[in-house]
């Protein structure tokens, strides 16, 4: 017979299974269908996550869709941290709603670039960084008026903001596994922000078809 772990010991891999699962839940074309607006996929930017929602469907419906995807990340996260005692862990759950929102099992493993969820979940650890990623990401977005640009900044300091802050090296490897996800997940953001061809918030994107990228 296989051994069996002690009932405490499967908390951590139900909250990773759990924390997967509810970041794989798209709440941009939730909250479209719930409101009766267009699917996100087959308007503007074909973005599933706030800013495409936004564009496409107004106010209400962008500021569901960033609560919901923030709130999977964080509510996962924060979970983790106030019932698992190890802090490997904690920071191992808390990266599982990104890579839900990421690798969607209900979209076909087609899923968004992870920013709010990301965010929330940074948050969900270290609620003083999650915030100061909202500072930032809002700061930089109101300046260059680049959705994308003010993500990669965001994210880009976290590791710095963790060091100055003294959160341990557990941290610095969460902040630079998100770090590298979110580039990644941007990589072509990146290619039309160098040739100065990426579209700035506010502007019709609709011939900027990113592919279910948010």
């Amino acid at each position: 017979m296989m051994a069996s772990l002690p009932p405490n010991e499967w908390l951590p891999v139900i909250l990773a299974v759990v924390g997967y699962l509810i970041g794989s839940i798209p709440f941009g074309i939730v909250v479209s269908r719930c409101l009766g607006v267009p699917d996100p996929r087959t308007a503007g930017s074909h973005n599933i996550g706030f800013t495409n929602v936004l564009r496409v469907s107004g106010k209400k419906a962008g500021l569901l869709t960033l609560a919901g995807d923030m709130g999977k990340g964080w509510a996962i996260a924060w979970l983790a941290s106030q019932t698992v005692d190890h802090q490997a862990w904690v920071l191992g759950i808390a990266v599982c709603p990104i890579l839900g929102h990421l690798f969607p099992v209900f979209l076909g493993f087609r899923g968004g670039k992870g920013v709010a969820t990301a965010i929330g979940a940074v948050g969900g650890v270290a609620p003083l960084m999650g915030l100061e990623l909202i500072a930032i990401w809002l700061l930089t977005a109101a300046i260059w008026r680049y959705s994308s640009g003010a993500a990669l900044a965001a994210f880009c300091s976290l590791p710095f903001l963790g060091m100055l802050a003294g959160m341990g090296e557990g941290f610095l490897v969460l902040s630079l596994i998100v770090a590298g996800l979110i580039g990644v997940r941007h990589k072509g953001n990146i290619v039309r922000l160098w040739h100065g061809t990426e579209p700035k918030i506010g502007r019709d994107t609709s011939l900027h078809n990113t592919s279910y990228q948010t």
